[in-house]
């Protein structure tokens, strides 16, 4: 298999990130939308109009039975994707797959309606089996998904995402982790770790980041 074929991402619902969507939201672009499995989760609970936009041409397909629209393409300048028209835009853990992030989302700016806002997830390689990894075992080993996935551009800490945002015109509201997975019977000095040195590892704790941003008024 080639460093560039896609992996075969599961059609999740996404319920944690689902559930952060402000009821206030009734137009949503979901970007890297996938089958649509996020955007058909919001839509079974409320009137909304979500969008999505999907490179992978079977993806695309398969989301276009189930969300108000879907655009086949990458997230760049020229699709037809109408400005100042969306409540919230949305990064299920597809920024890091983008070459230029901060070009992606300086273009969400012009999609935003005023008082919009950005929900962004992604992965954290600052979790502490990433960092075990590359510790003990001196190494960064592509997998097939997850941290490491083989097909991510980019990596985030909380920091650098935070900053990312900042430095490219938004105001973040809220930067947290989502999806804890530390703990390890096997390993009780991790443990031992977590608990003598709370505030360092408190980012250590989760799989992802979740920021929740909106453009500065400058």
């Amino acid at each position: 298999m080639s460093l560039f074929d896609r992996p075969d991402y599961q059609d999740v619902e996404r319920q944690p990130l689902v559930k952060l969507v402000p009821p206030s939201a009734e137009r949503i672009l979901d970007i890297g939308c996938n089958r649509g499995g996020f955007g058909r989760s919001i839509k079974a609970i409320r009137d909304a109009e979500v969008w999505g936009v999907e490179p992978d041409i079977g993806a695309a397909a398969v989301a276009n039975g189930r969300l108000d629209h879907v655009v086949a393409d990458f997230f760049q300048a020229g699709n037809p994707i109408p400005d100042h028209y969306f409540d919230l835009i949305t990064f299920n853990d597809s920024l890091e797959h983008m070459p230029d992030p901060a070009q992606a989302l300086e273009l969400c700016r012009r999609k935003l309606r005023a008082g919009g806002r950005i929900h962004c997830c992604v992965p954290n390689m600052r979790q502490i089996d990433n960092l075990e990894h590359l510790i003990f075992d001196r190494d960064w080993r592509y997998e097939e998904q997850g941290i490491r996935d083989r097909t991510h551009l980019r990596f985030f800490t909380q920091k650098s995402i935070v900053r990312l945002f900042q430095e490219t015109g938004f105001r973040v509201v809220d930067a947290f982790g989502i999806n804890e997975d530390w703990w390890d019977p096997r390993k009780p000095m991790r443990r031992l770790f977590f608990r003598l040195f709370p505030r360092f590892t408190n980012d250590m704790r989760h799989i992802q980041i979740v920021v929740i941003a909106e453009p500065s008024a400058s």
